[in-house]
Formats: structure tokens, C-alpha cells, sequence
């Protein structure tokens, strides 16, 4: 009897949901390489170009082209950010929901809320971007069809508040703890940091080295230049906020509740770099170097890097033994 009779060739693709959620990621890491990519060929977005009334080697004529400058170094961390949420969601598909976990499903659940919902914090500042606003329409449907997909297949014997637990020990006892509290503290400072901008970006937008850099008395020489320039940047400003609230939220809880694996340090090494790189490099690459507005960047970088050093040996036991 062939029991493939009646079924649809929809069903391998579709069928878990980790498919979906596997094309969501790859989607936001081709739309980081895209936004990276354009923002350094020095140019703006076409809806961009049409929101301000002018291009951007109109605008670089201004403040020796600074204010371009500080609108491309927040699209390039922008991009990073999803490239490196990209890969994580891909990963949590192609190993804790593969393996039925639920915390990963929730955390899915919960790093989509603010990813997507961070759309909704560019609205406050005026300025609506079409293409954003497209794109986000498109991929949701995508991202939710693979959380309701793969709902039927996790685990749902873990109750609830179990999901907040941690498997991996965390501390002052031995180096291994050491490295993993330090990896949570990077994770939880991203987060932290995140909101911190979403909000700012919602608000006063700028911080005071921005002035600095931009080389303007005060956000009222930027109303001088174009009174749509600051919705614009406030919107830039959501964007990374959001990716790096992400970014943060997926690092914490993936650190506290995956077991101990190989694939995890692996993607924790490739998110982690990819987001600090690309954010720390386009400072240097525009000549925004103020070491105070860099300190934390550096600070969770070093963190970031400690940490996964500490915890290689064990990972690296473990990887060695599974040969054996």
C-alpha cells in the first residue's frame, strides 16, 4: 500500500514549520548583506531620496558630508544586527526545534515580537518607510506560519516557567562557569542596550557625541538643512535598536538554556563577531572614534570574546569525545 498516496509535496517543506523559520532567517541575513552593501556604496534608498527631496551627494555638501556618514554607520550596524539574528533563528530551527525544545520556540516567539514589532517604533518620528513596511508584511507571514507549523511538534510536557530556567551553570567557581556568565552578561547588555536606543531613537534620536561627530550646535541646524533629515535617522535609529534587542534577547536565554553542544558556541563565535565587527568597524571606517560613545561597544565586545574563549576547552572536550 503506498502511504504517500494522498499527500502533498507541500508536506517535507511545510510540514514542522522549521522550514519557514529557516527562510526567515535567511531572508534577514541576504537583507543585512543588501543594507550593508548599499550603505557603503555611499548612497541613499530611492524612498529615501524621495522622503528627503534631495540625494545624497546633495546632502554630503553639508557639515563636510558628516551627516552622511553618521546615517551610514547606523545602517551598517543595522545590518550586522540581522545578519546575525538570521543565523541564530536559523539555528534554533535546525537544532532545538528540531529537537522538540520548547524554550527555543519561545524564544522564537519572543525575539519576533520585538524584531518586527520595532516597525511600529519608526511611525512616532514621521516618517513611514514603504519599503521596510513591504518587506515586513511579506516575511511575517513567513515567520508565523513556521511558529504555528512547528507549535505541533515541540515538547509541551515543560511547564511553563520552566523555560526560564538555566541547564548551564553560570558563576565564579571554575573558568568554564566564568565564560558563561560573562556570554549571559553580554546577552543581557545587548538587550539592555537595544531598548536603550529603540527608546532614544523614539525620543531626543541623538546622543550628545553624535553632535559631536556631525560637527552641528544642536539638532536645529539639522531641521536647517532638511526638516525631514531627523525622521529619517530616528527611523535608522529603531532599526538597529530593534536588531540589537534581538540579537541580545536570542544570545541570553540561548546561552542559559541550551545543553552544552558544538553548534551552539558556533553560532554564539559567528553572531557575536558579526554584530560587534560590523559595528565597531564603521566607526573607524567614517572617523567616528569618540572613545567614550565606543567604551560599551568595546567593553561587550572583550566580554563577548573572553567568554567564548573560556568556554571552548570544555566544548572542545566534548567535540573530541563525540569522535572517540
Amino acid at each position: 500500500m503506498n502511504t504517500n498516496a494522498d499527500k502533498s509535496i507541500a508536506l517535507p517543506l511545510f510540514g514542522d514549520g522549521r522550514f519557514l523559520i529557516v527562510f526567515t532567517g535567511l531572508t534577514l541575513i541576504f537583507s543585512g548583506i543588501f543594507v550593508i552593501t548599499q550603505s557603503l556604496t555611499g548612497h541613499f534608498l530611492p524612498q529615501d531620496t524621495n522622503y528627503l527631496g534631495m540625494d545624497a551627494p546633495t546632502l554630503s555638501v553639508y557639515y563636510s558630508g558628516r551627516i552622511n556618514k553618521f546615517m551610514f554607520h547606523d545602517r551598517v550596524a543595522f545590518g550586522g544586527s540581522i545578519i546575525a539574528a538570521g543565523c541564530m533563528y536559523m539555528w534554533l530551527s535546525e537544532f532545538p526545534i528540531k529537537n522538540k525544545k520548547a524554550w527555543a520556540w519561545w524564544l522564537l516567539l519572543f525575539s519576533g515580537i520585538i524584531g518586527f514589532g520595532s516597525f511600529l517604533t519608526y511611525l512616532g518620528n514621521g516618517y513611514f518607510d514603504k519599503w521596510h513596511g513591504i518587506a515586513t508584511i511579506l516575511l511575517l507571514p513567513f515567520f508565523t506560519g513556521g511558529l504555528m507549523k512547528s507549535w505541533r511538534y515541540i515538547d509541551h510536557t515543560e511547564k511553563t516557567k520552566g523555560i526560564f530556567k538555566s541547564v548551564n551553570k553560570a558563576g565564579f567557581g571554575n573558568s568554564h562557569e566564568f565564560g558563561i556568565l560573562l556570554l549571559q552578561f553580554v546577552g543581557f547588555g545587548l538587550l539592555a542596550g537595544g531598548l536603550t536606543i529603540m527608546v532614544v531613537g523614539m525620543t531626543t534620536v541623538f546622543v550628545p557625541q553624535d553632535i559631536t561627530f556631525m560637527q552641528i550646535a544642536d539638532c536645529g541646524r539639522l531641521q536647517g538643512v532638511n526638516s525631514k533629515l531627523i525622521p529619517l535617522i530616528a527611523h535608522d535609529r529603531a532599526c538597529f535598536g530593534g536588531g540589537l534587542a534581538t540579537i541580545g534577547l536570542m544570545v541570553f536565554f540561548i546561552v542559559r538554556r541550551t545543553e552544552e553542544t558544538r553548534s551552539m558556541w558556533e553560532i554564539l563565535f559567528i553572531a557575536l563577531n558579526i554584530g560587534f565587527i560590523s559595528a565597531i568597524s564603521i566607526h573607524f571606517y567614517i572617523g567616528y572614534t569618540d572613545s567614550s560613545h565606543l567604551a560599551p561597544a568595546y567593553f561587550g565586545y572583550i566580554a563577548a570574546l573572553s567568554g567564548l574563549a573560556l568556554t571552548y576547552k570544555r566544548f572542545n572536550k566534548n567535540i573530541n569525545a563525540a569522535w572517540l
